[in-house]
């Protein structure tokens, strides 16, 4: 994760396809990202990635048909926010104060999933 500062600027990774979802792993990511597609989801890994407490990252997904399968460590913090037509499948931590993983996930079918390393 690229972390934003006063001599860096806060930026926004945006990825478009119209079929076909994204692939997105953390060590290229900046502290918010931006999906979308028409028919497609996003397969996000963040497993190797080192999180600092106190830190968000912020997942947009914007799509008709697709989810978001998510991978972290066991003590990131998801929340998930937005519409669509499908659950939210997470087993994890529920207390706020280590790193946040924020996902907005906007749609018509598709859940969030979050598996944890």
């Amino acid at each position: 994760m690229t972390k934003s500062n006063s001599e860096n600027p806060r930026k926004t990774d945006v990825k478009v396809s119209l079929i076909g979802g994204h692939r997105l792993e953390g060590a290229t990511l900046h502290e918010r990202t931006v999906t979308a597609s028409l028919i497609g989801g996003a397969d996000v890994d963040l497993s190797d990635l080192d999180i600092p407490d106190g830190a968000e990252l912020r997942i947009t997904k914007l799509s008709l048909i697709g989810g978001v399968s998510l991978r972290v460590r066991r003590d990131v913090l998801v929340e998930v926010h937005g519409l669509r037509l499908g659950g939210v499948k997470d087993d994890g931590p529920s207390e706020p104060g280590g790193p946040t993983v924020r996902i907005d996930a906007w749609g018509l079918v598709g859940g969030v999933t979050v598996s944890r390393t």
